[in-house]
């Protein structure tokens, strides 16, 4: 699979950043996925730790997740696992 966030490692949680060949309106799914409980990409021990997601839809796209305890691998791992990102 070809390489379509980068994931950084902030204070508060995690910073996904997407490359350019991923449509918004697939991140605009996951998070909403996210946010309403449908998403299936992540163990409820990863999705219990999130406490905010913003999305800043600006020239790039990214996905801000706050969590104190969240790791970085959980959400590498997410991001393989979903079926928005496997259809890119």
């Amino acid at each position: 699979m070809k390489k379509t966030a980068q994931v950084n490692k902030l204070q508060s949680g995690v910073n996904i950043s997407f490359s350019q060949g991923v449509e918004k309106i697939k991140v605009f799914q996951m998070v909403e996925r996210c946010q309403t409980g449908q998403c299936d990409c992540m163990s409820d021990e990863t999705k219990n730790k999130i406490e905010k997601i913003t999305l800043n839809d600006g020239e790039d796209i990214s996905i801000q997740i706050d969590g104190s305890a969240i790791e970085l691998q959980e959400i590498e791992a997410a991001l393989k696992n979903s079926p928005l990102l496997k259809e890119s």
